[in-house]
């Protein structure tokens, strides 16, 4: 991995919360030749970062003190009550002057009432809207930035030492809760693409009488394709590993971006369809012989006598 230090500088930062998107981030800048101060209540997490060359801290408090002023620390926890606590908590550590970063999937009202709190204490906020998962470290992550226009300028350095490109991949979408706002709906497309996607998949494997390759042709679809895309990549590596997908039960989770979306559509009286039915489509994954199915079949019964079928 080649990350240059020169994509605008290098500066000093800290980082609370290494997991695995975390701890990959704090690698990334590391390379890149940041100071980077971490804390993670799991002290292994941070010494493995450590390693790495970054600067161990004990608490946020720790954290805080070994940042000179201004400073910037950026978040990577859950979204909800852990992003609330940590912001709290380091609101009661920093300055007028200082900046907070998060980068994970808060909702974006959140972010926005969060901005204005800090703002009274002289605390500037970034939402930052993050993708790029478990492969950021080696190709870099895009990033979806909220808030002051200054305070993204000056630490535009970190986005361009974590985006793929210096120039590409990142940039400042508006105020504060823009950032969120804007992954909130990447991530609904997102959850549109991937079920059209299996969709499609599974109608070729119910076509029994081709002997169809699913893998082959994800491989002929990756080249040259309309629908060429990196879920598509990582869907042929997918088939690859395990052609019929065995061992894999059909539950789908959903990680709250989808339902902050299709409740944005209703607040806007905007129409999601696909996104709307991909949600509804992970709900369904998780039940086991749903009852609007039993009733279905009950109702079949009653107005034609079609047999139902028993359960075993």
């Amino acid at each position: 991995m080649d990350i240059d230090g020169e994509k605008g500088g290098t500066v000093e930062l800290g980082m609370i919360g290494m997991g695995r998107m975390g701890s990959n981030m704090a690698r990334r800048l590391l390379e890149a030749g940041h100071r980077v101060v971490v804390y993670d209540p799991v002290p292994e997490a941070v010494m493995a970062v450590v390693a790495q060359g970054a600067v161990e801290a004990t608490s946020a408090a720790d954290l805080v003190s070994k940042i000179a002023a201004p400073r910037t620390v950026w978040l990577m926890v859950p979204a909800g009550d852990p992003t609330e606590s940590a912001i709290a908590s380091l609101a009661a550590e920093l300055s007028s002057g200082d900046t907070i970063i998060d980068g994970g999937n808060s909702y974006y009202k959140d972010s926005m009432r969060r901005a204005a709190a800090l703002a009274d204490k002289g605390i500037s906020f970034l939402d930052v809207g993050t993708s790029g998962g478990i492969c950021g470290l080696a190709e870099g992550y895009c990033l979806m930035v909220g808030g002051d226009t200054g305070v993204f300028r000056h630490i535009e350095p970190i986005f361009k030492s974590l985006a793929p490109l210096p120039d590409r991949g990142y940039g400042h979408v508006g105020p504060c809760g823009s950032g969120h706002y804007v992954k909130m709906i990447h991530n609904g497309i997102e959850y549109g693409m991937m079920q059209a996607y299996a969709e499609g998949f599974e109608l070729m494997q119910a076509k029994q009488e081709f002997g169809l390759n699913l893998y082959r042709i994800a491989e002929i679809w990756r080249y040259g394709s309309v629908i060429r895309s990196w879920l598509l990549d990582l869907t042929a590596r997918a088939l690859q590993d395990n052609p019929k997908l065995d061992g894999i039960q059909a539950y789908v989770e959903d990680s709250g971006e989808g339902r902050w979306t299709v409740q944005e559509s209703v607040e806007l009286g905007v129409p999601a369809p696909i996104i709307t039915q991909s949600l509804q489509a992970r709900f369904r994954s998780r039940q086991n012989q749903p009852f609007a199915a039993r009733l279905l079949a009950a109702l079949r019964n009653q107005f034609g006598g079609h047999a139902v079928k028993k359960a075993e």
